[in-house]
């Protein structure tokens, strides 16, 4: 079956109830998941840029999505044992890591259905079903890729930091972190944000699609929302909203410089976090 046709069936077996629950839904379901787990397909693909300085774009495939639903639907409860430690769930973890060039310390994770390129580094932290985490990328520890989310090439995902899962609705954006961007411990991004290529984000900065992210860098603040750009500096921030009660500060983030292009980009990073005095 190729991927054209698995996608209609996933689209059938969605849209009829009977259909989902039946052998050929739970046979869908799978064969997303197994496609997910190789690398096959993604939940979501970079579109070509408009020119080199426009904003990057994704495409989301919600039928991927919704295949993954099917798998939950129909998959049974399955007792799971790794030494001591004991768990029960639908989905089993990966497997075959050697051969797909990736370490994993234990007790990190990373579940059937999502995708780790050659050189990944999971300490004990999380990858969820539908992530996508690129060559050299470092997942530290306690930090927790959630479902789709897409995380770019030599990537550095601090201690406990939080990147949320969007697995429903199908059609909604997961969060993505595009390559060599850098997040500091504690830090969190959720509902579908974009961070761009290079982008830092300093220790506990918490960017929602709702986050105010302001460009302090020239006379007049620059407020956006839903997406860092390329190579921004960005740190927690307050600034005042009025309430009915009154003038409270809420949290926002601040852009707070710009790291250097450059092709060494551990030169790049160290510069931007000196010269800015970004705690990560």
């Amino acid at each position: 079956m190729t991927f054209t046709e698995l996608e209609r069936e996933v689209e059938a077996c969605a849209q009829d109830p009977a259909l989902a629950k039946s052998d050929r839904g739970k046979a869908a379901g799978r064969a997303v998941m197994a496609a997910l787990d190789k690398g096959e397909i993604r939940v979501a693909t970079p579109e070509p840029r408009a020119s080199a300085d426009a904003p990057s774009s994704w495409r989301v495939h919600a039928w991927i999505k919704r295949g993954i639903l099917l798998f939950f639907q129909n998959e049974p409860m399955a007792d799971h044992v790794a030494g001591p430690l004991h768990f029960r769930d639908k989905v089993p973890v990966k497997s075959n890591l050697a051969q797909a060039g990736v370490r994993v310390v234990p007790p990190g994770v990373a579940r059937f259905g999502s995708f780790l390129e050659p050189g990944v580094i999971l300490m004990p932290g999380y990858v969820n079903v539908g992530a996508w985490v690129g060559a050299g990328t470092m997942v530290d520890t306690w930090a927790t890729v959630g479902s789709c989310a897409q995380v770019g090439k030599g990537v550095h995902l601090s201690g406990g930091v939080g990147i949320g899962g969007v697995l429903e609705p199908p059609q909604a954006q997961p969060v993505i972190v595009e390559d060599h961007a850098f997040l500091g411990s504690r830090s969190i991004v959720v509902e579908g944000v974009i961070i761009e290529e290079g982008a830092v984000l300093g220790a506990n900065t918490v960017i929602t699609a709702s986050t105010s992210i302001i460009d302090v860098t020239g006379p007049t603040p620059v407020i956006t929302k839903g997406r860092v750009p390329r190579r921004s500096v960005v740190i927690p921030g307050t600034w005042p909203k009025a309430f009915p009660a009154g003038m409270y500060q809420v949290p926002c983030a601040l852009i707070i410089g710009r790291r250097k292009e450059s092709t060494d980009q551990k030169t790049s990073l160290e510069e931007a976090l000196r010269e800015n005095e970004v705690a990560v």
